[in-house]
């Protein structure tokens, strides 16, 4: 990843100049990218969740699709429709907006079960069936979902299977008022999201995603890695804990973080950084717990606390 590490300080440098004071969060959202991974963005509106998205895809050179998710939006209108053709007196297929490379699905929520489910499909394999015919999604694919946590009237809660493939949960949260105020200067004659120019490209993300993949992880930290994961299965206050895709998951976030921080190798500090957007989600409260006010939150931070991290401090490089 050595070689990439200015193009990835590239990219989040971009980003701040139109989303200011979240750099965390950016690096959180970059992790999931290049780990080939999606995102549920859960925040109340107005503080740049679609801007965040729209700056990562100018700036990794990728193309970009909004679907806004209303009620009665239909699957046609994400996956596209077969169009009969007079002259030709064929049928031809025109691609809906999921035929892009990185997605944002406004208010995902507010679509009907039946909609949410067709990104299932583009989510998991990379690919949709429409009329009986399988059609590969172009790649690099990463989709980004909103959701308003405030605002429940209408709208269709996401199952915990569609939760669990989403790589990721993320907050951006309020700026603080100085970030406010350079905001309104920033954006007083024109947004700054329209002056960002790509430094990347779609191949050479592909390149960065798999070069991800050879991030060093230490055998210490899987287990460390596995034992958290189990200790959400094992706990009295979860009816249901994380899956073998959060561990999947939270590996693959836990290589692309190090690398976006510009390391070639795994510390403890980027799983515990990770845990709870990668596994919070993915936890179901059962009863008694939730009539006691516990939170998945809650009930991660007490999991992060009970179980050792493993010594060894200098020994997480590859020898």
């Amino acid at each position: 990843m050595s070689n990439f590490r200015p193009l990835i300080k590239e990219i989040i440098a971009n980003t701040e100049k139109v989303v200011l004071g979240k750099t965390p969060q950016i690096q959180i959202a970059l992790s999931a990218i290049l780990g080939g991974g999606h995102v549920l963005l859960e925040d109340v509106p107005g503080v740049a969740k679609t801007i965040l998205v729209r700056t990562l895809a100018i700036s990794s050179g990728c193309s970009f699709s909004r679907i806004q998710c209303t009620p009665d939006l239909l699957p046609s209108d994400v996956n596209g429709v077969s169009i009969f053709n007079q002259n030709s007196r064929e049928f031809e297929f025109r691609p809906g907006p999921i035929f892009s490379q990185v997605i944002i699905a406004d208010e995902i929520n507010r679509a009907t079960p039946r909609t949410q489910s067709a990104f299932l499909e583009a989510m998991a394999e990379g690919q949709i069936s429409v009329d009986g015919k399988t059609r590969t999604l172009q790649q690099p694919f990463i989709v980004f979902a909103t959701q308003n946590p405030v605002e429940h009237e209408g709208t269709f809660p996401l199952p915990e299977a569609q939760l669990d493939r989403f790589m990721m949960k993320l907050s951006v949260g309020y700026p603080t008022i100085r970030e406010e105020a350079h905001l309104l200067e920033l954006t007083r004659l024109k947004h700054p999201v329209d002056q960002i120019e790509p430094v990347a490209d779609a191949k050479t993300l592909l390149t960065m995603q798999q070069s991800v993949r050879e991030v060093y992880m230490h055998d210490k930290l899987r287990e460390y890695m596995l034992r958290l994961i189990a200790r959400t299965r094992d706990s009295v206050h979860l009816s249901l804990g994380a899956s073998p895709r959060a561990s999947m998951a939270l590996f693959r976030a836990a290589q692309s973080y190090a690398a976006v921080l510009g390391r070639g190798y795994v510390i403890p500090d980027d799983i515990k950084a990770l845990a709870h957007p990668v596994l919070e989600h993915r936890l179901i409260l059962n009863p008694e717990s939730r009539l006691r006010r516990m939170t998945s939150h809650r009930v991660l931070q007490e999991i992060l606390q009970e179980v050792p991290v493993p010594a060894g401090t200098g020994t997480w490089k590859p020898r």
